[in-house]
């Protein structure tokens, strides 16, 4: 029974197994391209990244991997996206047309669905989302790349669905070794990529709520409403930021037209909070533009989707708490409903312990390195948010250095996942209360 009552276990051990189960996939002669089968470390860096949908990387994968190694890593990013339970749900479904318990408890930590009753109708919708979003991008792409920039069609076919696949997970590999940035000023790439990666990373409960009650936004949750409203407010903050920060940057913004500056802009500002991509240089960033990624891929995106970081709504839960302190008001209220008390001392445990990891990855590769601080900072913030941008310093890093970063990766994909779910689940109310006192704070 104790197993029963703790399927979070059961996430992050499968998680653990598709990482290793990569790495040895990808260590293997036929996944590199050259003549040496590649290294533990850099297979193993690889698997992380891609399982817990982050894309940072130690090699170029366009030119380092084979076609079977990206497969591979496609592979991995798909799962580690689409979630390691909801396939074996979907699975179920198909072959037994019904779930046991123990699956249907499983399931519901990793898709977040709020009740075990609706986990069969969140796995199918997941699928259905996954596939739909994917395929019309990959078309999208494929016939942009073939058109536009003189691809075999081939060629463009598996560009199109690589980089399909890695942006409605959230995952941030690409086939070119500068990301985007050969596309900064193609709209019908850029924001086919943007939209999937929004999409991907609002969150599967979201679609679900949204579904249900379609024709009565009135009535959707307040989670779903959170979302959506914090979503909205962080991409609007990001291009704004951005355009302050780069517009007359020469290395960023600074040469382009009005027009391509929103472009650029607005992908980053999307791209930041979860994705990876990048369609400017990032290392050539001011540093005031740097400070705002810290923010944006410390939050990430949505609960329950393929983004990381400490998620949209903690953050707001955690923001309408200091409004409700300031004014003096007991209870934390968001579009005429009041938050429980539970989750805001969910939401900071969640702020708490992610604070922490920062903080620890940040030490533990400082001791190790010469680089700059503010690099070394983006760099964990971007592997514990399971983002993958980074200024250019991953390959540069220490063994011990780049470890650090799949401990991060991995437990900003599964902490967040199976921490949300142990403090819903382990809620004991206990038998006796001591007296209360009020300690200074301030």
């Amino acid at each position: 029974m104790g197993k029963l009552l703790h399927p979070t276990r059961t996430v992050a051990l499968a998680f653990l197994l598709a990482i290793l189960v990569g790495t040895g996939l990808l260590m293997t002669p036929m996944a590199s391209s050259g003549v040496a089968p590649t290294s533990w470390l850099t297979a193993f860096f690889t698997a992380v990244s891609a399982v817990c949908v982050t894309g940072l990387v130690v090699v170029d994968t366009g030119t380092h991997w084979s076609f079977f190694g990206q497969f591979v890593i496609m592979l991995l990013f798909q799962i580690g996206g689409f979630g390691m339970m909801t396939a074996a749900t979907l699975l179920g479904l198909m072959v037994n047309r019904s779930l046991r318990l123990r699956t249907r408890l499983i399931t519901q930590v990793e898709t977040h669905s709020i009740g075990l009753g609706d986990v069969s109708g969140v796995a199918r919708m997941v699928l259905l989302v996954t596939l739909i979003a994917e395929s019309l991008l990959a078309v999208a792409l494929s016939v942009r790349f073939a058109w536009t920039y003189d691809m075999a069609w081939p060629v463009a076919a598996w560009h199109g669905i690589f980089h399909s696949v890695s942006a409605f997970n959230n995952a941030g590999f690409s086939l070119n070794a500068d990301s985007l940035m050969g596309f900064v000023g193609d709209v019908w790439v850029l924001m086919p990529i943007a939209l999937a990666i929004v999409i991907g990373g609002i969150g599967f409960p979201v679609f679900h709520d949204i579904r249900s009650r379609f024709n009565d936004p009135r009535h959707w949750s307040l989670h779903t409403k959170l979302t959506l409203t914090g979503t909205a407010a962080l991409l609007l903050t990001g291009v704004m930021g951005l355009l302050f920060f780069e517009w007359s940057n020469p290395y960023t913004l600074g040469p382009m037209d009005l027009g391509d500056k929103l472009l650029s802009a607005t992908f980053a500002s999307a791209s930041s909070r979860t994705a990876g991509f990048n369609s400017l240089d990032i290392g050539t960033l001011t540093h005031e533009s740097w400070a705002l990624h810290y923010f944006l891929m410390f939050i990430g995106g949505g609960s329950a989707g393929t983004a990381g970081g400490v998620k949209v709504g903690t953050f707001l839960i955690l923001v309408l708490l200091v409004f409700a302190e300031i004014r003096g008001r007991n209870d934390s209220e968001a579009f005429g409903r009041r938050i429980s008390e539970s989750a805001q001392r969910q939401a900071i445990t969640v702020l708490v312990l992610a604070s922490s990891m920062v903080v620890l990855g940040t030490l533990v590769i400082l001791r190790g390195t010469d680089l700059p601080t503010d690099q070394v900072i983006f760099e964990v913030i971007s592997a514990f948010g399971t983002v993958g941008l980074s200024t250019g310093i991953t390959a540069d890093l220490p063994p011990s250095g780049q470890l650090m970063l799949t401990l991060l990766m991995y437990v900003g994909r599964v902490g967040t996942i199976t921490l949300a779910a142990s403090l819903a689940m382990g809620h004991i109310r206990a038998a006796y209360r001591f007296p209360e006192e009020h300690p200074i704070v301030g």
